[in-house]
Formats: C-alpha cells, sequence, structure tokens
C-alpha cells in the first residue's frame, strides 16, 4: 500500500467492529498521502450510505471519494482513467439512481446487471481462484432485519436475469472452473422481482413465511440449479461439478428448492440457513418475521431430501432486550438442531438501522459470556459430528498448499494435536504434514461437498483436482486424513446416512 497510487477500502458495515478498523486506518493513510501527494484514496462497500453521504468526510478525513456499492463500477469514470485526456476528478455527486426506504434515500441497483454484462463482455471479471468462481445472481435485500444495515446500503433486491446468469455459468465451465457460489444477500429471494414469462409457467409457489408475493411464471433458485447442473459435458457429467449458493433467508426456502438440491448431482451437501435466535420473542424483535418451529420444519424437510447434508447458520446473542431465558432457548434450538457450524457475534448497534431506537440493554460483559458459552457448545457439537467422519472416505476437492508450521509434529507422531483447533484459526493445531505421503509431499487443505474443512498430505500439483481422503482424526472444526490412490473419488456420508 506505501507505494500505490490508488487505494480502494471496501468496506463491511454489519458489525461495529468493522467499520472501526476502517476508522483506525485514517492516520496511517494521511501519513501516507503527505509523503505521496498524488495518492488517491477511495472508500465503497456496505459503509458508504447514500443517507450519510455528507457526513463521512468528517468521519474518514483521509478518503478522496465515496462510493456507494452500486456505484462501484462508476470508479474508472470519475477518476478519470478511462482516457488520457480525460481530468483527474473526485466527485461525491450521487450519479447512480436511488430510491427510498423508510424515508430515506438509499442506493438502487438497477443497473448493476447491466454492468455486469459489459464487463463480462469486455472480459473485466477478475476472478480469485482458477478452482473456485463466484456468481452474484441478485443485489440487495428487501428483508426487515432490524439490526442490519444491508437494505439501507444496497437497496431494495435486484434478481439479475435468468439467461444472463445461465451465460456467465457457461463461461465459467468452459474456462475449467471445478466449483461455481452464487451470491446473494438473500440468494434463494431470487427472480421475485423479475417479469413473468411464459417458458417460467411450470413454476407456481409461495412464500410459507414473511411477505406474500406473486411467483408465477418467474424464475427462481431452483430454476437456476437445474439450468446450471445441466450444464453437461462430452460424457454427460456436470461441467461444474460443485455447485453451491449463499446465503439463504428462511422465507424462501421452497419445496422446490429443496427437490432441487436433491436432485442436482452438482449441487453439494451443504446449506447455510441463518437463524439469528432460537427464541420467537426475539425473532419478532429483530424483524425475522418467521417462527422457530417453521425454522425447524423446513431443515426437517431438506434433511429428509438431502441425507447428511451439513447446515451450518448465524446466530447473534445479547440482541435489545434478550433475557436469560431466552439465550438458553437459542442454547437448547442448537442442541436440538445440531448445526455443523456456527457464526456467532454479539449484538452491536449499527446507525441507520431500526434496532437504534431499542434499548441496548444488554451489558457488554453478559453478551461476551453468553458468545463464549455458546462457542463452547457449537466446538463441543461440531467435534460429535466431525467424528461421525472417522474411518469413512470423503471426496475433497484440493484449494491450497498449506504452509509449514513451525514445532508441530509429524501427523504419526501427534495424533491428538489435531483436535486442537480453534473455530477463529480452523488450521491452528495441525501437524505439519509435509513429507508425510512421500518424498516431495506437502501440506494440502480442501473441501469436502460437505463443504468440510479437510487436511491431508499430497502432491502440491494436487490443487484444483477432487481426490478422495480417508479421516484419520476429526477436531471441532476440520477432518485430518490420508489420500487413497488406487481407486476412483467417491461421495461420503456420514455413518447413518445414505450417499448420493
Amino acid at each position: 500500500m506505501e507505494e500505490a497510487d490508488l487505494v480502494v477500502i471496501n468496506t463491511c458495515a454489519v458489525r461495529e467492529h468493522a467499520e472501526a478498523k476502517v476508522i483506525g486506518r485514517q492516520g496511517h493513510l494521511a501519513e501516507l498521502k503527505r509523503s505521496r501527494p498524488g495518492m488517491r484514496v477511495v472508500l465503497t462497500g456496505c459503509g458508504v450510505r447514500e443517507s450519510e453521504r455528507t457526513g463521512l468526510a468528517k468521519r474518514f478525513r483521509a478518503v478522496d471519494m465515496f462510493l456507494r456499492p452500486d456505484e462501484e463500477p462508476e470508479l474508472a469514470v470519475r477518476l478519470g482513467l478511462v482516457s488520457a485526456q480525460a481530468p483527474v476528478g473526485l466527485k461525491t455527486v450521487a450519479t447512480a439512481a436511488t430510491t427510498t426506504l423508510g424515508g430515506r434515500p438509499v442506493s438502487a441497483a438497477d443497473h448493476l446487471a447491466a454492468s455486469r454484462a459489459v464487463a463480462l463482455s469486455e472480459g473485466r471479471v477478475a476472478r480469485s481462484s482458477a478452482i473456485s468462481a463466484w456468481l452474484p445472481i441478485v443485489y440487495g435485500c428487501d428483508k426487515t432485519c432490524t439490526y442490519c444495515i444491508v437494505p439501507f446500503s444496497r437497496g431494495p433486491e435486484r434478481s439479475r436475469p435468468f439467461d444472463d446468469i445461465v451465460a456467465e455459468a457457461r463461461e465459467i465451465a468452459a474456462a475449467g472452473f471445478v466449483e461455481l457460489t452464487l451470491l446473494g444477500q438473500n440468494v434463494n429471494s431470487y427472480g421475485h422481482d423479475l417479469p413473468a414469462e411464459e417458458r417460467f409457467a411450470h413454476i407456481n409457489t409461495e412464500r410459507s413465511a414473511g411477505r406474500k408475493l406473486d411467483l408465477l411464471a418467474r424464475p427462481d433458485l431452483a430454476e437456476l440449479l437445474r439450468a446450471i447442473d445441466g450444464i453437461r459435458d462430452a460424457e454427460g457429467r456436470p461441467s461444474i461439478p460443485r455447485l453451491r449458493f449463499i446465503t439463504s433467508h428462511p422465507w424462501d426456502l421452497s419445496d422446490r428448492l429443496i427437490d432441487a438440491m436433491a436432485s442436482c448431482t452438482s449441487v453439494a451437501q451443504h446449506l447455510h440457513l441463518p437463524i439469528q435466535s432460537g427464541d420467537d420473542a426475539m425473532l419478532q424483535r429483530m424483524g425475522r418475521q418467521y417462527t422457530v418451529s417453521h425454522y425447524k420444519e423446513r431443515l426437517a424437510r431438506i434433511r429428509d431430501a438431502v441425507p447428511g447434508i451439513a447446515i451450518s447458520t448465524d446466530v447473534i446473542v445479547g440482541f435489545c432486550g434478550e433475557t436469560e431465558a431466552q439465550f438458553q432457548a437459542t442454547l437448547a434450538s442448537m442442541e436440538e438442531i445440531r448445526y455443523d457450524t456456527v457464526f456467532a457475534a454479539a449484538y452491536s448497534p449499527r446507525p441507520g438501522t431500526p434496532a437504534l431506537r431499542m434499548a441496548d440493554d444488554v451489558p457488554a460483559d453478559v453478551k461476551r459470556r453468553r458468545l463464549n458459552d455458546l462457542l463452547a457448545l457449537q466446538e463441543k457439537i461440531g467435534l460429535e459430528l466431525n467424528m461421525a467422519w472417522r474411518g469413512r472416505e470423503v471426496e475433497v476437492l484440493v484449494e491450497r498448499v498449506m504452509p509449514p508450521r513451525r514445532g508441530a509434529g509429524a501427523v504419526d507422531q501427534a495424533p491428538d494435536k489435531s483436535d486442537a483447533l480453534t473455530q477463529d484459526d480452523p488450521d491452528a493445531g495441525v501437524p505439519n504434514l509435509t513429507g508425510t505421503a512421500g518424498e516431495g509431499s506437502v501440506a494440502l487443505a480442501g473441501r469436502s461437498r460437505q463443504n468440510k474443512l479437510v487436511h491431508l498430505a499430497g502432491d502440491p500439483a494436487l490443487v484444483g483436482q477432487t481426490v478422495t481422503v480417508h479421516i484419520d482424526y476429526a477436531g471441532p472444526f476440520a477432518l485430518r486424513g490420508r489420500m487413497v490412490s488406487d481407486r476412483a473419488a467417491e461421495i461420503a456420508t456420514p455413518a447413518g446416512t445414505d450417499a448420493r
């Protein structure tokens, strides 16, 4: 960064800590700009909200230009980088579309689909991996969560045209990507805002919770999964072997979507479905508009349809007015549901959210204690679930070479240390696997179809390939095993379930 002419900071405003980190860097950036007068700093992401645009310069004094998320495609134009003769401008006026939400101006992502189509046609979509690709299908958020700033940062939901998404998926398949993840703030809400078409007349579904919408003859995520799964190679296999999507909302976990997940062979056996709280009163205060019983019914339905599916979730502890009994109800739900992974955070008030009108009345020390209690419970559940994989063989997509860990023993000398994994660093405590699978072998890491992190040793050329791994050890957050080299990869599921 010290030698950069342009610094672009992409902010997250979901949690206070993330925004505080950006504020904390302002002094360093100001110092760099004094030594490099030509340096320009641009701030974008959810931290840039239209209703607060005029006050941003006071909070972020080292920043020259602020771009809402939907204005990011305009970066080159505003900086004058599209033409050698264009002036270098640092405009702060809004040029992208806006709409209103709760009486406040917010961004409108109406033009983002077209911007991405142009970027694709000009070859300007950068992909950070040669193995896994990310494909946005819907922008913005229509939901009513009182703690969340995203609807005010990114505006209402806007779905990309169905054919544009399938065309991009074909390009991704042709480029040789092994895994594709469909993205959206509420990815399974895709399509409700698109016009009805005769070719989708067979789609006739309803939301089982939340605001009712006319979904007749409109494309949905289930239709997209089937279309992308239908992209096949010459031998009839899915051209993209692994298909994932995040993040889902309980409102739109329809039977159609569940059936598509069960029948499409490329769709991975993993679902991220935030619950946020295990208490109905808290869910109502959070604006989630579903009940715990509805959430559990949807999970039971998908577990019946996709045996062995791994479930992950998000939980907020210490939200406004949360009692000890309500927190215990969340722990009880976790005990019953038994998530593979839980992403948990203590509530922090976010400026501009409806929850700011509520009393943040759970003391900080109580929030910390509840968060620690929840994480301890999940560590226990995660270990119990992962122990069911010991002795089994799983299909692993090798993603990366792991750097050697100083002072760690060889895999066969310290089997107990595989359990010393932490949620913040699931690689922590993993023994040094370098050389344990023959001369030239290195420590590798990848993920199973259930999104389990798996450590193994092997040739570095295996990165990007799918291998079969026999699981020897299990920790709360990761597995470790050895590659099976004498037969083709098979998909495995935990003991007591059926393979797909």
